[in-house]
């Protein structure tokens, strides 16, 4: 990938060295928004999401979305780029994401991360693996299976390919589905391949800030932070954009609350059912988010959340130190 460079006397030249880009990491409610906010208030920056469920328009409540009164006069990019019923997948997302992290340095501002959605994270960084086309054959046969014997398909790929069943939830049967089909297809374990054929990101030295609340501060805020949002509209929000036309099929509505919204107009749960469910699958959904950013190469973790004063300026700290490092002159944080 050429990357943008911008020389003495303010001319843009290809093929830079590397440029600066944070990335804010962390489970669904540990303040990454917030604090990806404040540096880039700070330093100059502009937001790059890096969540999965934010790309799509009219889903807010349930994504915890920043409204625009809220974002402090800074532009945010891949937020609000999708209609629900569009397939966005981690290949579009890195597509669109490297040409706003182009934009954003080429006008002289630091692109900031913020997300906790870590495969879109890896396809913007290293690349995607481009494998053999989808044998639909083969996927109906380890449909069925899967049907007959629940997760038969990850105790397989665990077989063939132990390091790639630890890195995906026995539940996400997609991932599953398509790294088994990898494996059987080539012939070679599926962690193999995606050593090779990647497309990484070039031009660009990430320094990769991940939060990491105690787990009981965390599951307390979630908690509340679900029941919140039952009380503050959720339901009203679907309601809404079933109108609009949308199906009660499309991927967003698969998520944590929305999918419990959902079952409660159709009077499948009271109130309290949904809240409870919303509330237990997404502190299962963080446990998960939390394992994978602790096998990220690089992160460096802070204790805390993205909103304490003393994560802020531990965070503040480190950037400016990243940018002292590299010998460019940004304004203190203090």
């Amino acid at each position: 990938m050429n990357t943008p460079e911008t020389a003495p006397g303010g001319t843009v030249t290809l093929d830079a060295p590397e440029f600066p880009l944070v990335a804010v990491l962390g489970p669904t409610g540990s303040g990454k928004s917030d604090l990806a906010l404040e540096i880039a208030v700070v330093f100059g920056g502009e937001i790059v999401n890096c969540d999965s469920l934010q790309v799509y328009r009219h889903f807010n409540i349930g994504t915890a979305k920043l409204p625009l009164e809220a974002r402090r006069g800074v532009a945010h990019h891949l937020i609000d780029v999708a209609d629900p019923g569009e397939l966005f997948t981690a290949g579009e997302y890195a597509r669109r994401a490297r040409a706003v992290l182009a934009d954003i340095t080429t006008r002289g501002k630091t692109p900031v991360l913020a997300g906790g959605t870590g495969f879109y994270l890896r396809a913007l960084l290293d690349g995607l693996f481009r494998g053999p086309s989808r044998d639909q054959n083969l996927r109906d046969r380890l449909a069925a299976r899967e049907r007959r014997h629940r997760g038969a398909l990850h105790r397989i790929l665990n077989r063939l390919d132990p390091a790639a069943a630890a890195r995906i939830h026995p539940h996400d049967v997609p991932k599953v589905t398509r790294a088994l089909e990898l494996c059987i297809v080539t012939h070679h374990p599926v962690s193999n391949l995606f050593r090779h054929g990647r497309d990484a990101l070039a031009g660009y030295r990430a320094l990769k800030i991940g939060l990491e609340p105690s787990r009981d501060a965390l599951y307390q805020r979630l908690d509340t932070r679900c029941r919140w949002m039952f009380e503050n509209g959720l339901v009203e929000e679907v309601r809404s954009i079933l109108e609009l036309g949308f199906a009660a099929t499309v991927k967003p509505f698969e998520s944590h609350g929305y999918k419990q919204a959902l079952q409660m107009l159709r009077g499948e749960l009271t109130l309290k059912e949904a809240i409870f469910y919303a509330q237990r699958n997404t502190r299962r959904y963080a446990k998960r988010q939390m394992t994978w950013f602790r096998q990220e190469p690089g992160m460096v973790c802070l204790k805390g959340f993205g909103d304490s004063p003393e994560i802020r300026a531990a965070a503040l700290n480190l950037v400016n130190g990243y940018f002292t490092v590299r010998n460019e002159k940004f304004p203190e944080p203090f």
